[in-house]
């Protein structure tokens, strides 16, 4: 049973019905695209209902005339029924998004506290491990899960897990500088607008370049808090010989790293927030090289 606001796809055409169906369950839609509520569930419920299932909606946000039931209710609702409460986080932030001003994304450890059976979401995106699927929960739903032929057939390599593991290791000793992402979201604006000024004191040699600091925001991400953004300094490249869009086809060309910019308004722009500190001296070897070259 989910909510007709929930039938989300995700990347790759992956429908939530389509999922339903592979898997031999019945889908059973309640309340409308922008409005459910916790009655829609209980009005459905009957016999055969086994699972209520929460899905977070990934890569868009619904404002506006939306209703939605607190995941306390419907975890209330299902120990009523004795149904198990299933929720795809999608993402699954390990952490607190609130301590980089995001709010208003749930964590595996909220949906937990709050009494969810079985959090499904992914082992990179926000968490920052090896792309895997990842379910945590209650242990006689997981064990159960376990002894499913299919199990043997999509579980993961052990190089997956030897990864998993330091990752998991890495939150355990609050290491957040041993996963990228999270000391990518962690890095300060303040930080960045520092690297952005040395790396326009080092071009200065590279007089067909043209080099702005502009105030920017980098994106999180689009299934994870598709509408949170930080504050961010952007480096801002035009030349005088090349179209922005000739200039970003250069930078992804070189070697050893391709360099991955945006064009906007007819520059190609630079979010350092997504470079590591010890590559700065690549993007400027790049960047003489091209501008020398044009």
């Amino acid at each position: 049973m989910v909510s007709r606001g929930e039938l989300v796809e995700i990347g790759g055409s992956f429908r939530i019905p389509d999922v339903m169906a592979k898997a031999g369950a019945v889908l059973r839609e309640v309340g409308t695209t922008n409005r459910t509520r916790i009655a829609d569930y209980e009005r459905a419920i009957h016999e055969k209902t086994r699972v209520l299932l929460r899905v977070h909606r990934s890569n868009f946000a619904m404002v506006g005339f939306t209703e939605q039931p607190a995941l306390a209710d419907l975890v209330a609702l299902g120990r009523k029924h004795k149904i198990p409460v299933v929720e795809d986080l999608g993402s699954g932030a390990l952490f607190d998004l609130r301590s980089i001003g995001v709010g208003g994304e749930p964590g595996v450890a909220d949906s937990l506290r709050a009494g969810v059976e079985i959090v499904t979401y992914s082992g990179d995106k926000l968490l920052g491990g090896p792309q895997a699927g990842i379910l945590s929960g209650k242990k006689e739903l997981i064990a159960r899960i376990r002894q499913n032929p299919l199990f043997r057939a999509l579980r993961v390599d052990k190089l997956t897990y030897a990864a998993l593991e330091a990752t998991l290791l890495a939150y355990i000793r609050n290491d957040s500088s041993a996963i990228p992402v999270l000391g990518m979201m962690h890095l300060s604006a303040d930080a960045i607008r520092n690297r952005a000024n040395e790396l326009q004191k080092a071009l200065a040699s590279a007089a067909t370049l043209k080099i702005e600091i502009i105030a920017g925001e980098s994106v999180i991400g689009g299934g994870a808090a598709p509408q949170a953004t930080l504050p961010t300094w952007l480096l801002a490249l035009t030349s005088q010989k090349l179209s922005a869009d000739a200039l970003a086809a250069r930078l992804r060309a070189t070697e050893p790293l391709p360099i991955i910019g945006r064009v906007e308004e007819g520059r190609v722009l630079l979010d350092l927030r997504t470079v590591f500190p010890e590559q700065d001296a690549v993007i400027v070897r790049a960047l003489v090289q091209i501008a020398s070259a044009s």
